[in-house]
């Protein structure tokens, strides 16, 4: 186990950044890979809405 954790700690770090775009440009400024995902809430977070897509068996 020791072995393992050593060789995560050693491994190339990669960054996956589901927040604003910016915060991402922080982290690669310091050097570091990014993966930016461009996620939004469902429905826009209107939970009306996401209840009538999940009646309709969309979710």
């Amino acid at each position: 186990m020791e072995n393992q954790i050593n060789k995560l700690f050693s491994s190339k770090l990669v960054v996956i950044n589901v927040g604003p775009k910016i915060f991402g440009d922080a982290v690669r400024l310091q050097g570091v890979d990014v993966l930016q995902v461009d996620w939004k809430p469902l429905a826009g977070g209107d939970q009306e809405m996401i209840d009538l897509l999940e009646s309709l068996g969309g979710i």
